[in-house]
Parts: C-alpha cells; structure tokens; sequence
C-alpha cells in the first residue's frame, strides 16, 4: 500500500527557536529542524539529549507507593522469608525477572524465580502457583510485568499469608488488587515524570529505591541495564525522558561489557565485532529471547540471562536459536492461513475497517505476530484467535494513532480476561462470544477510526540534498541514537534524484534495488537499497528523475570504517502522491 508523504513545517515559534540553534549547528542545517522536532529548546538541552546522563534519573521515590514496597522487600529480607520473583514470559518480562532476581541474589539467599507457561498456566498470575509458592514457603512475590488485574488471585494468595508488590506498566482497572504495594506509572493520580517505563524499566526503579535506602553503591545496579535496554527496545516504549536515559547507558553496556546470556546471544545471531543498535535488539536479540516463551518456556530464558558460567550459557543461547528458527516456520505457514481466510472472506479490500479472525489449531506463541503482520499488510486493526486451555485466546494489534485497548474494552463484558496497551493487547473469551464480539469490534473501530489511521503514512522529519550528508552532520546524526516512539530515525526526503548509472536489481527473483545515485547538488554518489522496488528499475534506469523517501544507516563494525547506506522507503515519480 502507498503512503501519503507528510511534511509538517515548523511554526512560527519554532522557527524561532530553529535559528537560535542553527548558530550553534551552523555547520548541519537540518540538525537544528531536528532538534526542535524533538522539543528541545536551548542548547544546554540539546546537549542533555544528545549525552544522556544517568544523573538525570529521576527519583525512583516519586513513583507512589515505592516506600512501601522497599519497606516491604527489606522487612522481607531481614525476616529471612523466601522471597519468589515472577514475571511475565514475553521479552519485557524474562529480563524484568533477570534483572531483579540478579541483583537481589547479590544480598539474599531466600530467593527463587518462576515465569508461567505459556499454554499450561496462561497470562499473569495463577491460583495453582499460589499453592505451589505457599507449599515451598514463599512469603512475598514480587510480580513483573504483569498482575495489575489479579485481583482474586492476590485475594486468595494473601488468605494464604503471601504478600505481593505488584511491578506493572499496563492499563489498570478502577478495582486494583490487594497488594502490599502496586508500583505502575500509569496509576490514575500519579505523578511520576515518565509514565510509560517498561515493566522492566518499573523493576529497575524498585531496585533503585532499594539501593538508595540500603545505602549500596549504584553501579552493580547500573551493571544491569543492558537488560532494560532490550526490554524498552522489544516492548517499543516510548525513547524519551528516563527510557531514553537507560536505553542509551545499557546500549553502551551491550556493546562493551554486557551479561554473559546477552553475550551468547550476541554470538549466536552474529553480532559479534559490530555496533548493536536498538533495530538489532529488536529484529534479532529480543525475537531469540521471546522465541523460548513462545516455543517452550520464558524461564529458560532466564535462566540464559542470569547464566553465570559462559560454556552454559552458550549453549541456553544455541537452545533458543533454535526455537527462534522454528518460530519462523511456523510464523510463515500460520501468516499464510490467516491471509486466505482474509482473502476468501473478500475482506482484504472491504469496507470493513477491522480483521478479527479465528482457527483453533494455531499455535498460542505466533498469533501476535501474525496480527503484527496483518496490520501491516492490510492496515487495519486485527485480532487474531486460537483455542487454549477451553477458551478462545488472542492477541490484537493496531495502526498508527489508533486505541486499540478502548477498542477491544468497549466489549469487555464478552471477555474473560483482556490487558495491554494503545497499540497491542492480549484477550481471551468463550467460542460463543466470537461473532458478537468481531460485530462489536467493527463497531466500536468504525466509529472512531479516522479515514487517515487507515492508510499508512510516512512523514517526513526534513528535507536534504545530497551536499548536506557531510561527516559533520554523519556525526551529529549518531548522536540523536538510541531510536522509538517519541524520537524515531528520522525521515528525509530527497528531490529529484537520478541513477548514476550503476543502480541494479537484486534478489533471488531480482525484486530489490541497489542504488547508486546522485543529485544536482554535489557530484557525490550516494548508495541505497530500495526493497521490493522493482517495478520502478526502468524509470530508475532510463535516468529520470525521481523523489526518494529514506533513512541513512551505517554498517560499523568495530575497529574499522563505517559505511553509509540510504534505507529507501519509498520512491515517488513525476511528483505523484498516493491519494
């Protein structure tokens, strides 16, 4: 599907402050454009961002009701109870359960951890995990990434003399659950300056607090953010405030000194000798460590993440590359499926405005990502559904600006159980219940879905001649790294660029374009690569011109010359624009 170009102008007051900082970016004119793109408005804030500073935390104490909890995590500890740390099977909740437990075990010997499985035990919390935590003596469980809905199940846990700290970054209902402390940004009434840390971003700010009230010095803490950084990467949380803060320090750690589990991992994919940036956390690591929740079981990634002898480790790590590969098989075969049921239903091209479908046979752990690649490929929120454990159990995703979580709790009276976020959520409900929730569904997306939300679209962050690509703005470029949501790669555009001369096709059925190209700006030859372009080689070859739409990358490797690349995302001739 071709997306609309958008290119929204600085206002007024912007431009303002654009000229203030172009005197101190004189040398990158579109540096500063940036810069206030990102709501930066003074020099001493530009470079703020652009050198994240670990002193710019923000007092994990704000966050309500972390005294209580490190109150009673230290009460815990001094009374030599057991302690069990449970979390959530996806990426965001193995490392939130790694880090805590890791660090807690450098203090305290009474303590275990537990992730649940997938297809025995299901989402969050159980009733049957209770028991088995109250028949080995657990006292307190600290939950991550998930529990902010148990609320039965910590009715029943506390009947039984266990206590939970709830460490949680989803949606909460108006009822919360009777923990001894319930630690979650996004609490109606709090305060706290960055809302939407990870789930193990929350555990690292109990940690934190922790810390600080113990009087232990914050660098073996700080050790572990290469874990938060996978987590904020893998669970495309919002990269500014604190999130930019920790994902830029634990990138760092990744790339010099990273645990032993993200090491072997690193190797496996081969990653080894470059320069990890969050797209590899996100298209390599975090899909290898999700693969073991999604194929087998979330602990052995855990335990992959906390390994502390590299022979074992290495091995976890070949285990769950593994998985990832089987993953992929039946990610492909399953996305197939789901495509002809689309297109047998005539939906694809319908004027329905939403895809819900259902097939009983499908595997649990793929079904998310199968809705990930319906919403790209038909762009349109999609709930996919499969049968566990008696009842039909899915995970939804959304299009750009559009709220999911109102939209699958506009029918929460047909559900079981439901939680997430604006762009993805996770539901369960009865067989019976599919045709009315899929008609309430439709409903609720067609009424308030904007005609925009439905196509893609690709904004432009600024536009750029081939003179301005200097080592100097390459530089300055670096520095606006770690990427997502609230500060993405930038967008450039590039007018009326032409071939070279040398631009080819590759692929194994010749459908990709390598680019050699040039502008009327500099003699400069740039190289791109244009995926699944080929339709457009003649035009490209006849030596017309034609607008680009594109990121630059950098393949670096360490100890040597990086290189420059055009990532082409779309091509637009003759000044067309998609209707």
């Amino acid at each position: 599907m071709i997306s609309k170009w958008n290119y929204l102008p600085l206002t007024t007051e912007e431009q303002k402050l654009e000229t203030a900082l172009a005197k101190e970016f004189a040398g990158c004119p579109p540096v500063s454009e940036l810069l206030v793109q990102r709501g930066i408005r003074s020099v001493e804030e530009a470079e703020r961002f652009f050198h994240p500073s670990l002193g710019d935390m923000h007092d994990p104490f704000l966050m309500p009701e972390m005294d209580k909890a490190v109150d009673r995590l230290n009460r815990a500890m001094g009374s030599k109870e057991r302690i069990m740390v449970y979390g959530d099977y996806d990426v965001d909740g193995t490392t939130a359960v790694a880090l805590v437990y890791k660090y807690l075990q450098n203090f305290y010997s009474e303590i275990d951890f537990y992730i649940p499985t997938r297809y025995d035990e299901g989402y969050g919390i159980s009733k049957p995990t209770i028991d088995a935590a109250a028949a080995d003596g657990v006292k307190l469980i600290i939950i991550l990434d998930c529990g902010i809905k148990a609320i039965d199940e910590i009715k029943y846990a506390k009947s039984l003399g266990i206590d939970f700290i709830i460490c949680d970054h989803h949606v909460p209902d108006d009822e919360l659950p009777p923990a001894v402390a319930i630690l979650n940004p996004k609490l109606e009434g709090s305060t706290y300056p960055c809302p939407h840390l990870s789930g193990c971003g929350v555990g690292y700010k109990f940690m934190q607090a922790f810390s600080i009230s113990n009087g232990l010095d914050t660098a073996e803490l700080e050790c572990l953010l290469d874990l938060v950084a996978v987590s904020i990467a893998a669970d495309i949380v919002p990269m500014v405030d604190e999130n930019r803060i920790m994902a830029y320090h634990g990138l760092r750690r990744i790339n010099s000194n990273p645990n032993m589990g993200l090491r072997a991992i690193i190797r496996t994919c081969g990653l080894a000798n470059k320069e990890i940036t969050i797209s590899d956390v996100i298209f390599k690591i975090g899909p290898r460590i999700n693969a073991s929740g999604r194929m087998q079981s979330g602990r052995e990634a855990v335990e992959l993440l906390v390994a502390r002898d590299i022979k074992d480790a290495n091995q976890r790590s070949l285990a769950i590359d593994q998985y990832n590969k089987d993953r992929k098989e039946l990610d492909k075969r399953i996305t197939d499926e789901a495509n002809a049921i689309v297109d047998a239903r005539g939906e694809s091209h319908s004027d329905k405005k939403s895809i819900v479908i259902y097939n009983k046979n499908w595997h649990k752990g793929i079904i998310g990502i199968v809705a990930s690649r319906l919403t790209e490929l038909y762009y349109k929120p999609a709930v996919v559904l499969t049968l566990a454990n008696g009842l039909a159990t899915g995970s939804s995703r959304s299009v750009q600006g559009f709220d999911i979580y109102k939209a699958v709790d506009s029918a929460r009276d047909l559900l079981e159980n439901f939680g997430g976020h604006t762009y993805a959520v996770g539901l369960s409900l009865k067989e019976e219940n599919i045709p009315e929730f899929t008609r309430r569904f439709e409903e609720y997306v067609s009424a308030n879905i904007l005609p925009s939300q439905l196509r893609p679209q690709l904004d432009i962050d600024a536009y750029l001649t081939f003179a301005e690509i200097t080592p100097q703005f390459m530089s300055t470029l670096r520095l606006f790294n770690p990427f997502g949501p609230g500060n993405m790669k930038p967008v450039f555009c590039t007018r009326k660029v032409m071939d070279f001369g040398t631009s080819k096709l590759v692929g194994k059925q010749l459908e990709h374009i390598k680019l050699e190209l040039v502008d009327d700006t500099s003699g400069k030859v740039i190289n791109g690569i244009a995926f699944n372009a080929s339709k457009y080689f003649s035009h490209i070859h006849s030596r017309q011109p034609f607008d680009i739409c594109y990121t630059i990358e950098e393949n670096k490797h360490h100890n040597a010359p990086s290189t420059l690349q055009l990532l082409v995302k779309e091509i637009r001739i003759n000044g067309e624009q998609a209707g």
